[in-house]
């Protein structure tokens, strides 16, 4: 066959129909993560200033040596320690759920149900259920005749903590309260449905064989169960931890505006204040690349650790 009787492989159509994806990858994505690098070396208020000015890596040492900033990233891990309690929560309903009785869509349809709920309906529900006057948890604690905290603003009698260690009572509930809503709310959420899924793509000749040799209920959780969800497990805990030093926004936004005291306040919410209150998009910029760092470095060492803990056979 000649040269020029050979069939051409014409993929324009392909190229057309990726175009539009390619568009807004660039013009939402790419462009504005370059810029806001840029920017980071910058100092500029856009309010005020018509042009940036470069200011090298100043933004970087102000927020390094900020004591507010550290605390804030305090706050951001705090708030994630709550992250192998959600699992562990996911995982057990995942084995309750994962049964063969009658009704059991009901209730998986149930537990997923604040997962599909708006985010701030969510947060304004938990507000009430805080509330300290006539909310949901104080008002139950008040017939049985027990004076509840204000949770998201702080303690009643709990000067003590101020006097012996130094702790603010005004700060001692806040980030408890939100760590119990959001095990609440997950929980039941995506990451049942991923163990679920799980669940379901275990062999069950493995339990058949396993019952057969006379392994108790703990054995074949430990021998077959754990072993075949850890690759599950490890993406769970991969986005989880992503999601925990992104996450913290909707919550202070709504519910708390940092406080009390700055100690609901987390890195993204930072990025937030530092943006759109203080007028600072350098600081703010810098402060996000240093949260893409973070998470780049962290996730790059959980996939080193996963290779030797995680069995795909």
């Amino acid at each position: 066959m000649s040269r020029r009787s050979r069939p051409v492989d014409f993929s324009w159509g392909g190229y057309l129909f990726v175009l539009p994806n390619f568009i807004g990858f660039l013009t939402f994505i790419l462009l504005p993560v370059l810029a806001s690098l840029a920017l980071s070396f910058c100092s500029w208020r856009i309010l005020r200033e018509r042009s940036p000015s470069f200011v090298g890596f100043a933004n970087y040492a102000k927020m390094l040596s900020s004591s507010e900033f550290w605390y804030y990233t305090y706050n951001t891990v705090f708030l994630m320690l709550g992250i192998p309690i959600g699992m562990m929560l996911s995982l057990s309903l995942a084995l309750l759920l994962n049964r063969a009785v009658r009704g059991i869509r009901l209730f998986r349809m149930i537990y997923f149900l604040p997962t599909v709920t708006a985010g701030v309906a969510l947060l304004v529900l938990w507000l009430w259920i805080y509330e300290p006057l006539y909310g949901l948890i104080n008002c139950t604690l008040a017939e049985f005749g027990i004076e509840g905290p204000n949770w998201l603003g702080g303690g009643i009698n709990l000067q003590f903590l101020q006097d012996w260690f130094g702790i603010d009572p005004m700060c001692y509930f806040a980030k408890p309260s939100l760590m119990l809503m959001g095990l609440w709310t997950g929980a039941g959420g995506y990451n049942m449905i991923l163990y679920l899924a799980a669940l379901h793509g275990i062999n069950p000749e493995l339990y058949e064989a396993a019952r057969v040799d006379g392994a108790s209920a703990w054995q074949r959780f430990k021998s077959i169960t754990w072993p075949m969800l850890s690759p599950t497990t490890f993406f769970i805990l991969i986005m989880s931890l992503i999601d925990g030093f992104q996450g913290g926004f909707e919550s202070a936004y709504v519910m708390t505006q940092g406080g009390p005291a700055g100690s609901t306040t987390t890195i993204s919410f930072q990025i937030f204040q530092e943006l759109y209150e203080n007028d600072r998009i350098g600081s703010a910029s810098a402060t996000a690349w240093f949260l893409f760092l973070v998470v780049f470095i962290l996730t790059m060492f959980s996939w080193r650790l996963g290779g030797k803990v995680v069995h795909y056979d």
